[in-house]
């Protein structure tokens, strides 16, 4: 993977019309001279591009996977915008839509489907039956059983397993259907110049009785069987996990990628409590394959630094229980109360572990706070990714969020092509593109991390490669920074947050 950071979008929302012409107007965004982006970004992440993109859950229940959605551009528009950027695209590995032709066959048909062992039941799973034991110790993001009950086409009644939503049908990955599913996802997206995956919902895709069916010893084997797959075909694997942090570590130990998503809350838990300690505890100890993030198109993560909801023994988190509800309900007020209304049972949202609003926002829209954060993120060992909301320092959508009662909508805008020149155009922004295009060209980055010491209350950052370097140095009491780094004709230079 490119280390230069990437750019995380949806393909309708950063500019587009629908008119089938989406993806050549993204690329031209991101690569034609004179486009406000162009040459910004070493690689984007797409998310969901399949047919369809306006499902159930914004395009992650695809009906055809292996499918561009017309709306949107074909295969040629993929292949045509990978000879400029990487590209990385999803694999939801862990279930498809219930309106796919395989569902809509078994439905039809039962047992008598050449689909029948693709989706998961209640008895696949449980072929002795269920206790309320075994029940519970299903690990749930969300509330109530991960199990829905269904009256198929042909009138059988069967309970299906959703974990997610009812239109989400969870499939089995080791099932000779389920093998040739995933299999024909990735030989599509090697044919046409995709070279990183992330894989959605990756920690829930195996079952076993009597388990949590949560990122179990089954589960990495999966990934690393999954992960073979891919890299035969000359892909990447990325893989997505909310979970205890501890569990973050060792899952890192055991794949090519994963993502931060402890820093994000560790930011602006930095800001809030005006201490560095918790978020350089994290910096000595987390893992350097990751992608840094501080935003993407969930909400942001609390699970990531409590404590370990599934051990009753306790395992504490980064940072304390009461510090981290305070955390909340700091995002809260900084964003006047805006994500409270798409956060927990709000808005029909379920995720009981994320907190709804742009990053920006969840900032108080402090401008210089602000870019101190994504500096941060870009200072990080790992590969920076900026959500396309984000990268226009957005505000949270309200007017969407009513529309759709998605708690997530929040941070999901549709921007045209005039909001992008004109936000674009703002300092902040103006600001954000300088620091992304310091962060992928100067030669610092490539070379040696080092945390300098500083009490808990500044983050002391360096990089250095023979005689080139950067640094990085925030006091969180006063705000008082400097990011420095060698010139090119030796002397020193300094990078302007305001």
């Amino acid at each position: 993977m490119k280390n230069q950071v990437q750019l995380i979008t949806y393909v309708d929302r950063l500019g587009g019309q629908r008119d089938g012409a989406d993806l050549a107007r993204l690329k031209r965004l991101l690569s034609e001279p004179g486009a406000p982006l162009a040459g910004v970004f070493g690689g984007v992440h797409l998310l969901p591009f399949f047919h369809a993109i306006d499902g159930a859950d914004a395009g992650f229940d695809p009906i055809d996977h292996t499918q561009v959605d017309p709306r949107l551009g074909g295969w040629a528009d993929i292949k045509s915008l990978t000879e400029v950027v990487d590209v990385m695209a999803d694999v939801i590995v862990n279930h498809m839509s219930s309106e796919s032709p395989q569902f809509q066959d078994y439905s039809e048909k039962g047992e008598a489907s050449a689909y029948a062992g693709l989706f998961l039941t209640l008895d696949a799973v449980f072929p002795q039956g269920a206790s309320e034991r075994d029940l519970l110790a299903v690990y749930r993001p969300r509330p109530g059983l991960p199990l829905t009950y269904a009256t198929l086409k042909n009138g059988e009644r069967r309970i299906l397993w959703t974990t997610f939503t009812a239109a989400q049908i969870d499939i089995a990955v080791h099932h000779p259907q389920g093998r040739a599913y995933l299999a024909s996802i990735l030989r599509t997206f090697a044919d046409h110049g995709i070279r990183m995956v992330r894989l959605d919902a990756v920690g829930y895709a195996i079952k076993k009785a009597g388990d949590s069916c949560f990122m179990m010893p089954e589960t990495f084997d999966f990934i690393g069987e999954f992960a073979q797959e891919a890299r035969a075909l000359g892909i990447e694997v990325l893989v997505e996990i909310h979970a205890y942090y501890q569990r973050q570590i060792e899952i890192a130990a055991q794949v090519d990628w994963v993502y931060d998503f402890a820093l994000p809350p560790l930011v602006l838990h930095a800001f809030n409590f005006k201490t560095a300690a918790a978020l350089k505890r994290w910096v000595g100890i987390r893992p350097t394959n990751a992608l840094t993030v501080l935003d993407t198109h969930d909400g942001i993560g609390i699970i990531d630094i409590g404590a370990d909801a599934s051990d009753r023994a306790g395992h504490p988190g980064l940072v304390p229980p009461a510090e981290l509800d305070q955390l909340v309900e700091r995002i809260h007020a900084a964003s006047q109360g805006e994500s409270r209304k798409a956060t927990g049972a709000a808005a029909s949202n379920l995720d009981l572990y994320q907190v709804n609003c742009t990053f920006f926002d969840a900032m108080g829209r402090d401008e210089t706070a602000y870019l101190l954060a994504r500096a941060i993120q870009f200072f990080l060992p790992g590969v920076p990714q900026v959500y396309y909301v984000g990268l226009l320092a957005g505000h949270n959508d309200m007017d969407l969020l009513a529309r759709s009662q998605v708690g997530r909508d929040i941070n999901r805008h549709y921007y045209t092509e005039a909001e992008i020149a004109a936000d674009c155009a703002r300092p902040v922004v103006q600001r954000l593109i300088g620091l992304i295009r310091l962060r992928n060209s100067h030669p610092a980055f490539q070379g040696d991390f080092a945390v300098l010491a500083s009490d808990d209350t500044v983050l002391h950052l360096r990089w250095s490669q023979g005689a080139n370097w950067a640094e990085l140095r925030i006091d969180f009491t006063t705000l008082a920074h400097a990011l420095s780094y060698s010139a090119a004709d030796g002397g020193r230079a300094a990078f302007a947050f305001s």
